[in-house]
């Protein structure tokens, strides 16, 4: 265990040094920072960096296997009513208990955090058990995303301003570090059983759809709520000896402790319930799950204690300090830089990106998935600052977007619609909700005409909208390119075909 432990780690050191020393340029050259806030930043960079290893680990131990065996129990039951309540019950049990859900709801205003907490999680819930029901009866997914977000732009024109980025980020905090990693494997549970070919293409889209149903529930609720109230970030806290940094981590970690141990106990029910009525894992398999398990929680607790602690007031810092110097419009290209980097250290990316390169035989890799998300994040961040500084609408941006990822859908291989559609809810997790949402809520701060709850807001909504677009161009490059190796190809090539008559793989026999 212990390479792979130091491989996972390694893993996420080189997906954290590049925005370490962005964050660490910026201060020395453009938002001077106090010692104290540096070497919080740094110590929670340390703490990011072994958790985000031990998770991507853990959960690879623990949660695959167990999403994987629910997903395949569920898809044998003769009676979809029932498969359906337990994908319901399921959906809403580990959303309630999914913390960037609660870091949400503490930061909207004017809106009790149990109302938002519940109305997300039944949305959640509603939606995972059409996602299931979808793989079940083999409805095409692009068609009903076209339906589901067909109505979702025309009840957004109905809701207020400031409660509609509110609506749209929820969606995308929704999939965070809990959740992604047990849907992604009951949807590649579902599909396994079956032998068609578009089986492959058909374990993605549980994420997606997962996603669509909290924007759907808050968008609802916005019709009988008002935010009216104001946001208030915190600030990083006051230290000067390594001894006040040491305390301070200290101090938060049992918190987080908690918090993880509440959001992991429903999965622990769920597997000891599935257990005690399958027998399914033999005693070898049940002590490894059980060591993934541990790892799971032990990451997770280090990766949002480093993450809350020291990253998100460094957010809110320099956007604050950049929004105020004369060349406040460095926002956008400095947004992008961050926003490149930054989804590399997402925790549950890299177990997309694996199970993506395992689904298509390698022939979607992960270094392509890393790539096309890095500069749909990019660009996100780059739309987001330009909303701070100019106070553009988000629905400019969001109604159109949609829109291209819907037409987009109709023309690129189904997997990569499923792909697509899921990386958008991955992408937008921990990191974004920590780190990015502060630092466009310290611009708004910093700029006399900044509205938090409009402006700042939707940062996550949009994180959560440009993969859709970027991964789907990479499945319309990617078509074309086989359409021509087909073309081009002597008889004796070998052509292996995964789902939907969409060659994957081409390889000299």
């Amino acid at each position: 265990m212990a390479p792979k432990l130091k491989e996972k780690i390694m893993e996420s050191l080189a997906a954290v040094l590049p925005i370490t020393g962005i964050v660490l340029a910026l201060s020395i050259l453009l938002v001077p920072l106090n010692t104290g806030a540096v070497m919080m930043f740094f110590v929670g960079a340390v703490m990011l960096i072994v958790g985000m290893g031990m998770f991507q680990l853990g959960a690879g131990i623990a949660m695959t296997p167990l999403g994987e065996g629910i997903g395949v129990q569920i898809s044998k039951s003769k009676k979809l009513i029932i498969a359906a309540a337990i994908a319901f019950a399921l959906g809403t049990i580990i959303t309630i208990a999914e913390p960037d859900l609660q870091v949400l709801a503490e930061q909207i205003p004017s809106i009790p955090n149990n109302v938002i907490v519940w109305t997300v999680a039944l949305g959640v819930g509603i939606f995972l058990a059409i996602a299931v029901l979808r793989i079940i009866k083999r409805i095409d997914l692009a068609m009903l995303l076209m339906v589901l977000y067909a109505v979702l732009l025309v009840l957004s024109f109905f809701v207020p301003d400031d409660f509609l980025a509110v609506a749209f980020d929820s969606g995308g905090v929704t999939t965070g570090p809990i959740t992604v990693p047990f849907i992604m494997a009951v949807g590649v549970g579902l599909s396994s059983i079956r032998s068609d070919k578009n089986a492959s293409s058909d374990s993605f889209g549980l994420v997606a759809l997962s996603s669509v149903g909290p924007i759907l529930a808050v968008v609802v609720l916005g019709f009988f709520y008002k935010t009216d109230g104001a946001y208030t970030p915190s600030d990083i806290l006051a230290v000067e000896t390594m001894q006040d940094v040491v305390l301070s981590f200290a101090h938060e970690l049992p918190h987080y402790a908690k918090e993880v141990l509440l959001s992991m106990l429903p999965i622990i029910g769920v597997f000891v319930i599935f257990q005690a009525i399958t027998r399914r894992y033999t005693k070898k398999l049940l002590l490894k799950i059980g060591v993934g398990i541990a790892y799971t929680y032990f990451g997770l607790v280090l990766f949002l204690c480093g993450v809350n602690v020291g990253f998100a007031p460094v957010g809110t810092l320099l956007g604050r300090g950049m929004a105020a110097t004369a060349y406040k419009w460095l926002l956008i290209p400095i947004g992008m830089l961050i926003g490149y980097f930054i989804v590399k250290a997402e925790p549950a990316i890299q177990i997309l990106n694996s199970q993506v390169q395992t689904v298509t035989n390698g022939a979607v890799s992960a270094n392509a998935m890393n790539r096309c998300l890095s500069i749909g994040v990019a660009v996100s961040v780059g739309l987001a600052m330009v909303r701070v500084l100019t106070g553009l609408g988000i629905q400019y941006i969001i109604i159109p977007g949609y829109l291209i990822a819907l037409i987009l859908s109709k023309f690129v291989p189904k997997i990569f619609v499923g792909i697509a559609f899921d990386s958008g809810g991955v992408a937008s997790g921990p990191m974004t909700s920590t780190f990015l949402l502060p630092l466009c809520i310290g611009a708004c701060e910093g700029l006399a005409s900044g509205n938090v709850m409009t402006d700042a807001f939707g940062v996550v909504a949009l994180v959560a909208l440009t993969p859709l677009i970027a991964i789907q161009i990479m499945g319309v490059t990617y078509r074309i390119k086989l359409m021509k190796l087909r073309n081009s190809v002597e008889p004796e090539t070998l052509v292996t075909e995964v789902g939907d008559d969409d060659i994957v793989e081409i390889e000299e026999e």
